[in-house]
């Protein structure tokens, strides 16, 4: 038997809190899995610096690889056997296809560095790009694997991931407003955080999934299961992605990454502090088995280290973010973000560099777009399927949907040294800026 198709001879399975098990039938995805480029994925949080806030937020981007897999293969399976192509070009699943989306799903986050945004935006990285290379680079284990399938199978896979693929059920199967990647991930953070807000009915959404010659679709009498999804996805933005604490450490991060990238340009740096397996980032020269050799733990590392560097701002991030110290933060309205370098001139009279030591921060998402032909960046929609099968987009059938289309969710917060809220001013040499600063703030608000 080819390799393609190669089935192991009893299936394994991966003991898996949110589905239970993960099934895995295919030799080549059993091979995937054992590549050092996937194991390197359990060294690398998911959720980067929200454990600072969810202590039990530890779990990998390994385990949500694997999440994403399980859900593609249920999609795959449900497909096949209930809409089943009958003769090309129906607009019905063809199984021949089961093996790029399930390859797709299981690596589409591959290309995760350790705290993925805050790295990407101080090294210019992009975890996409890095996820093609790692599927396409003859380098690679995983390369080897794809090759083993055909020689252009490598290319068919990052297809998908970068939505070139010309079969949009597989695409949208891995990347749209509902797909397996953002169903697992809503899923598993809710479990692993401990919160209930992400938690949505999985099986009865999988159950009105069917396949339309431009995609994928739901049917009517699971429309409900599906607006519950979108207000899961709307939650947990709000009360766990969006999270203060965790916005303010990751702030720290950026700021101790940054710092260290300014010494290293201004030989700063002495030889028993340089972060060697940093260094081709710092010099934006790197390669990527320099790239695959980072992960959460090599960082730490050099955090670790950095607490004992002279540098007083690289020594001070490093400890606050190793021992939890978050900054403190205030919403920002457009009213008051005139008052902005006022609050920086009192934190700078008190010593801290507001280079360092504020920041500005927004986070916004969309938890669901109408789509728009007309914007730049046109998402999918989601279609319910009529009887007649004729399809209509969601919210303009969901009054709940309806009211949240388009709705930035979010807010933008001006981040300060906690000591700014000093109260007591029994000799304190700085109590007059401190009584300054702290009288335009109410209520977690920046007041004039």
């Amino acid at each position: 038997m080819d390799y393609r198709n190669q089935i192991l001879p009893r299936e394994k399975v991966l003991r898996d809190p949110v589905h239970n098990y993960i099934h895995v039938q295919h030799q080549v995805i059993l091979d995937l899995i054992n590549t050092k480029e996937f194991q390197r994925l359990r060294r690398i949080k998911q959720l980067g610096t929200a454990s600072f806030t969810f202590h039990g937020a530890e779990h990998s981007r390994f385990s949500h690889s694997v999440g994403v897999y399980e859900i593609a293969r249920q999609i795959c399976d449900n497909f096949q056997r209930n809409f089943p192509t009958q003769k090309p070009g129906d607009g019905l699943w063809d199984d021949h296809e089961r093996l790029v989306a399930l390859c797709a799903a299981l690596l589409h986050d591959i290309g995760h560095g350790p705290y993925s945004h805050t790295f990407e935006h101080i090294f210019k990285t992009n975890h996409e790009q890095i996820t093609v290379a790692v599927l396409t680079d003859p380098t690679t284990e995983v390369n080897a694997v794809l090759q083993r399938v055909s020689p252009d199978f490598p290319e068919q896979v990052a297809s998908v991931i970068t939505h070139d693929y010309p079969n949009p059920q597989v695409v949208q199967m891995i990347s749209s407003q509902i797909d397996a990647d953002r169903m697992d991930y809503l899923l598993r953070d809710a479990y692993n955080t401990g919160t209930e807000y992400g938690k949505f009915d999985l099986t009865r959404i999988l159950r009105v999934m069917r396949p339309y010659k431009e995609g994928i679709a739901f049917s009517m009498d699971g429309m409900h299961a599906v607006e519950d999804y979108i207000l899961s996805r709307f939650q947990m933005y709000l009360q766990v992605y969006f999270h203060p604490v965790s916005r303010s450490m990751e702030m720290i991060l950026q700021h101790l990454l940054q710092r260290a990238k300014t010494l290293y340009e201004e030989g700063a740096l002495p030889a028993e502090n340089v972060p060697h397996l940093l260094l081709p980032f710092l010099e934006n020269d790197f390669t990527l088995a320099d790239y695959l050799k980072l992960d959460d733990g090599v960082l730490t590392t050099y955090f670790i280290q950095w607490q004992d560097f002279d540098d007083p701002i690289l020594s001070d991030l490093a400890s606050r973010f190793l021992n939890r110290r978050p900054l403190k933060s205030v919403s920002v309205t457009e009213k008051t973000q005139s008052m902005l370098p006022k609050m920086r001139q009192l934190i700078a009279a008190v010593g801290y560099d507001t280079t360092y030591y504020t920041a500005i921060n927004n986070s916004y998402d969309l938890p669901y777009d109408a789509y728009d032909p007309h914007a730049a960046n046109p998402k999918t929609q989601i279609e319910i399927s009529q009887p007649d099968g004729s399809l209509i987009e969601l919210s303009t059938l969901s009054d709940i949907v309806a009211a949240i289309s388009g709705k930035m969710t979010g807010d933008e917060r001006f981040f300060f040294p906690k000591e700014m809220l000093t109260r007591e001013n029994t000799g304190n040499l700085f109590a007059s800026t401190y009584q300054a600063f702290q009288s335009h703030i109410l209520n977690g608000t920046l007041v004039p």
